[in-house]
Protein backbone atom coordinates (compact mmCIF):
# COMPACT_ATOMS: atom_id res chain seq x y z
CA UNK A 1 0.00 0.00 0.00
CA UNK A 2 3.23 2.40 0.30
CA UNK A 3 3.78 4.06 -3.11
CA UNK A 4 7.20 4.86 -3.64
CA UNK A 5 7.91 6.86 -0.14
CA UNK A 6 8.13 6.63 3.53
CA UNK A 7 5.04 7.11 5.76
CA UNK A 8 6.46 8.74 9.03
CA UNK A 9 5.38 8.54 12.27
CA UNK A 10 5.49 11.79 14.16
CA UNK A 11 3.94 12.64 17.47
CA UNK A 12 5.24 13.57 21.27
CA UNK A 13 7.03 10.85 23.32
CA UNK A 14 3.95 8.18 24.38
CA UNK A 15 1.73 9.05 21.38
CA UNK A 16 2.36 5.37 20.38
CA UNK A 17 4.47 5.50 17.06
CA UNK A 18 6.57 2.71 17.64
CA UNK A 19 3.49 0.39 18.38
CA UNK A 20 1.63 1.83 15.48
CA UNK A 21 4.54 1.79 13.06
CA UNK A 22 5.22 -1.98 13.70
CA UNK A 23 1.16 -2.93 13.68
CA UNK A 24 0.89 -0.81 10.48
CA UNK A 25 3.79 -2.15 8.75
CA UNK A 26 2.52 -5.53 9.17
CA UNK A 27 -0.91 -4.57 7.80
CA UNK A 28 0.21 -3.35 4.92
CA UNK A 29 3.33 -5.38 3.80
CA UNK A 30 6.24 -3.63 3.93
CA UNK A 31 8.99 -3.02 6.78
CA UNK A 32 9.01 -0.85 9.50
CA UNK A 33 12.08 1.43 11.92
CA UNK A 34 11.65 3.64 15.01
CA UNK A 35 14.35 6.38 14.56
CA UNK A 36 15.58 6.12 17.72
CA UNK A 37 16.19 2.85 18.48
CA UNK A 38 18.34 2.59 14.71
CA UNK A 39 20.68 6.01 16.23
CA UNK A 40 20.91 3.96 19.33
CA UNK A 41 22.47 0.92 17.67
CA UNK A 42 24.33 3.25 15.63
CA UNK A 43 26.01 4.73 18.63
CA UNK A 44 25.93 1.85 20.99
CA UNK A 45 24.40 3.81 23.89
CA UNK A 46 20.58 5.07 25.18
CA UNK A 47 19.26 8.04 23.89
CA UNK A 48 20.22 9.52 27.87
CA UNK A 49 23.62 8.53 27.55
CA UNK A 50 23.85 10.61 24.80
CA UNK A 51 22.02 13.86 25.88
CA UNK A 52 24.70 13.33 29.15
CA UNK A 53 27.43 12.98 26.86
CA UNK A 54 26.89 15.60 24.14
CA UNK A 55 23.61 17.34 25.26
CA UNK A 56 20.44 17.78 23.15
CA UNK A 57 22.16 19.49 20.07
CA UNK A 58 24.34 16.64 20.07
CA UNK A 59 21.77 14.05 20.31
CA UNK A 60 19.80 16.40 17.66
CA UNK A 61 22.80 16.60 15.43
CA UNK A 62 22.56 12.51 15.49
CA UNK A 63 18.84 12.42 14.98
CA UNK A 64 19.27 14.76 11.65
CA UNK A 65 21.65 12.01 10.09
CA UNK A 66 19.80 8.94 10.86
CA UNK A 67 16.67 10.49 9.42
CA UNK A 68 18.65 11.50 6.29
CA UNK A 69 19.81 8.07 6.44
CA UNK A 70 16.17 6.39 6.76
CA UNK A 71 14.78 8.62 4.04
CA UNK A 72 17.15 7.29 1.14
CA UNK A 73 15.87 3.54 2.43
CA UNK A 74 12.86 1.84 0.53
CA UNK A 75 9.73 2.80 1.64
CA UNK A 76 8.90 1.73 5.32
CA UNK A 77 7.02 2.93 7.69
CA UNK A 78 9.55 5.08 10.03
CA UNK A 79 8.26 6.14 13.66
CA UNK A 80 10.53 9.33 14.63
CA UNK A 81 11.60 10.78 17.89
CA UNK A 82 9.36 13.49 19.59
CA UNK A 83 11.39 16.17 18.41
CA UNK A 84 12.44 14.72 14.91
CA UNK A 85 10.68 17.46 13.47
CA UNK A 86 12.06 20.36 15.27
CA UNK A 87 14.82 21.34 12.54
CA UNK A 88 14.13 22.79 9.30
CA UNK A 89 16.21 20.04 7.67
CA UNK A 90 14.30 17.13 8.77
CA UNK A 91 10.73 18.57 8.24
CA UNK A 92 12.61 19.18 4.14
CA UNK A 93 13.62 15.62 4.11
CA UNK A 94 10.48 14.34 5.70
CA UNK A 95 7.99 16.37 3.16
CA UNK A 96 10.88 15.30 -0.25
CA UNK A 97 10.16 11.78 0.87
CA UNK A 98 7.22 10.50 2.53
CA UNK A 99 3.81 11.07 4.30
CA UNK A 100 3.82 12.36 7.87
CA UNK A 101 1.17 10.61 10.27
CA UNK A 102 0.73 12.91 13.42
CA UNK A 103 -0.24 11.02 16.49
CA UNK A 104 -1.71 13.61 18.93
CA UNK A 105 -2.73 12.78 22.66
CA UNK A 106 -3.91 14.75 25.22
CA UNK A 107 -1.28 15.93 27.83
CA UNK A 108 -2.57 13.68 31.06
CA UNK A 109 -2.61 10.79 28.39
CA UNK A 110 0.49 11.08 27.59
CA UNK A 111 2.09 11.19 30.59
CA UNK A 112 0.23 8.12 31.94
CA UNK A 113 1.68 6.67 28.96
CA UNK A 114 5.36 7.53 29.22
CA UNK A 115 5.40 6.66 33.39
CA UNK A 116 3.43 3.09 32.66
CA UNK A 117 6.46 2.29 30.17
CA UNK A 118 9.21 1.18 32.24
CA UNK A 119 11.73 1.90 30.00
CA UNK A 120 11.48 5.61 29.01
CA UNK A 121 12.79 7.27 31.64
CA UNK A 122 16.27 5.22 31.03
CA UNK A 123 16.24 5.68 27.49
CA UNK A 124 14.47 8.96 27.31
CA UNK A 125 15.62 12.22 29.70
CA UNK A 126 13.67 14.87 30.49
CA UNK A 127 14.15 17.95 28.44
CA UNK A 128 13.28 20.70 31.39
CA UNK A 129 13.59 20.87 35.14
CA UNK A 130 9.51 21.01 35.12
CA UNK A 131 7.10 17.80 36.63
CA UNK A 132 6.29 15.67 33.67
CA UNK A 133 2.78 17.09 32.89
CA UNK A 134 3.81 20.75 33.07
CA UNK A 135 6.81 19.36 30.52
CA UNK A 136 4.88 17.66 28.61
CA UNK A 137 2.31 20.77 27.76
CA UNK A 138 4.80 22.82 27.54
CA UNK A 139 6.50 21.49 25.06
CA UNK A 140 3.80 20.31 22.63
CA UNK A 141 2.30 23.91 22.88
CA UNK A 142 5.83 24.99 21.80
CA UNK A 143 5.88 22.12 19.17
CA UNK A 144 2.46 21.85 17.94
CA UNK A 145 2.69 24.80 14.94
CA UNK A 146 5.41 22.22 13.50
CA UNK A 147 3.50 18.94 13.89
CA UNK A 148 0.92 20.84 11.90
CA UNK A 149 3.48 21.99 9.43
CA UNK A 150 4.77 18.50 8.39
CA UNK A 151 1.59 16.46 9.54
CA UNK A 152 -0.27 15.18 6.06
CA UNK A 153 -2.91 13.60 8.55
CA UNK A 154 -3.40 14.14 12.10
CA UNK A 155 -5.03 11.42 14.56
CA UNK A 156 -5.89 12.08 18.27
CA UNK A 157 -4.67 8.88 19.84
CA UNK A 158 -5.82 9.55 23.51
CA UNK A 159 -8.72 7.08 23.36
CA UNK A 160 -7.82 5.23 20.61
CA UNK A 161 -6.42 1.51 20.48
CA UNK A 162 -3.57 0.77 17.81
CA UNK A 163 -5.48 -1.09 15.74
CA UNK A 164 -8.20 1.66 15.44
CA UNK A 165 -5.29 3.61 14.33
CA UNK A 166 -3.56 1.36 12.07
CA UNK A 167 -7.50 1.27 10.56
CA UNK A 168 -7.72 5.07 10.42
CA UNK A 169 -4.30 5.40 8.61
CA UNK A 170 -4.91 2.49 5.93
CA UNK A 171 -8.57 4.58 5.29
CA UNK A 172 -5.83 7.62 4.41
CA UNK A 173 -3.58 5.61 2.24
CA UNK A 174 -6.27 3.72 0.93
CA UNK A 175 -8.59 7.12 0.39
CA UNK A 176 -5.63 8.92 -1.47
CA UNK A 177 -5.12 5.68 -3.73
CA UNK A 178 -7.89 6.05 -4.96
CA UNK A 179 -8.87 7.08 -8.59
CA UNK A 180 -10.38 10.84 -8.50
CA UNK A 181 -14.16 10.43 -10.01
CA UNK A 182 -15.22 12.79 -13.01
Amino acid sequence: MLNSKHLYLIGYRGSGKSSVARLLAAKIGCTWIDSDDEIERCEGVSIAEIFAAHGEPGFRDRETAAIEALSKTPPQVIALGGGAHLRPENRKVIAQTGQAIWLDARPEVLVERIEADATSASRRPSLTEHPMLQEVRQLMEAREPLYREVGNLRIDVSDKTPDQIVDQITKFLSDQAAPALE
